[in-house]
């Protein structure tokens, strides 16, 4: 099935709307990029795609065409009717209004294995795959549209590996599958865009007995990258300088390192470390 180009000016302006910088509402609109998206996410008819950030539904025909089921989560009620207007003529479909991130996720999605496409704010990243990965209800794969330079920070190795790169890493495999440029968009941005694939693990390579305490640590370490580790997890809650010395110490771990050269492995050592510390207080 051939789809046309979506008229996304002449819709906002049909409907008395303007894009909202505050929702990150950066519509895109090259058809070739839009199926693109829905090959990275390999769907086909066995699919169940959780959409989160429909927008004006450009993106919502091209996977109802091609998966079994779309769930459209779309935050701005302003966007919806000319949502379902784009969406009607589409039975596999189904359409929610509010903001993903306070949903039960349960009640979108049922069984797991489920794909997820999104085109969220970049801020919201870690917190989003977080909360996938810790539902009742897990998916596969997440599709992600965000800036290229996001998308890049995300990738990062150790020795260039920032919090937001931890917070998908410790639940996926990150690659970028192809960039976007700018000129796809309405409005313009003003930088390009990736389609960044993560290829989910069955479990978290963090067990779920250390993930809050390795999320708080990390953190510390994070708040105040430009300084060796021995200070910067001195920040952390009960932990003072002595002690921060005395874990880096135990687990094998340079105290003049900087958080942004550590491994997930290395964090989780220092992570057991810190749990028996705070044990025997």
């Amino acid at each position: 099935m051939m789809l046309e180009p979506l008229p996304v000016q002449s819709m906002l302006r049909d409907y008395g709307l303007k894009p909202q910088k505050g929702l990150g509402q950066n519509f895109l609109v090259d058809e070739l990029y839009l199926e693109r998206i829905v090959q990275a996410a390999d769907v086909n008819r066995t699919d169940t795609v959780l959409e989160i950030g429909a927008g004006l539904g450009s993106l919502t025909r091209h996977l109802a065409i091609s998966a079994g089921n779309v769930v459209a989560v779309e935050i701005d009620q302003h966007l919806f009717p000319a949502l379902k207007k784009v969406v009607k003529p589409f039975d596999n479909v189904r359409l929610v209004q509010g903001d993903f991130m306070e949903m039960d996720i349960a009640s979108l999605v049922t069984t797991d294995g489920y794909k997820v496409v999104a085109n969220i704010p970049y801020y919201l990243t870690s917190n989003l795959i977080r909360r996938l990965m810790e539902a009742d209800v897990r998916p596969s794969m997440v599709v992600l549209t965000v800036q290229k330079e996001v998308a890049q920070r995300i990738c990062a190795k150790p020795g260039k590996l920032s919090l937001l790169a931890l917070g998908v890493q410790v639940y996926g495999e990150p690659r970028i599958a192809f960039i976007i440029p700018k000129g796809a968009f309405y409005p313009v941005p003003q930088v390009d865009s990736a389609t960044l694939v993560i290829d989910l693990f069955p479990q978290p390579c963090v067990s779920a007995q250390q993930i809050d305490d390795f999320f708080l640590l990390t953190k510390a370490g994070f708040a105040q990258k430009r300084k060796m580790l021995h200070n910067a997890l001195a920040g952390a809650p009960g932990i003072n300088h002595e002690q921060a010395g005395e874990l880096l110490a135990q687990a094998g771990i340079d105290p003049n390192r900087r958080a942004q050269t550590l491994t997930i492995e290395e964090w989780e050592i220092l992570t057991s470390f810190f749990q028996e510390f705070r044990s025997k207080a």
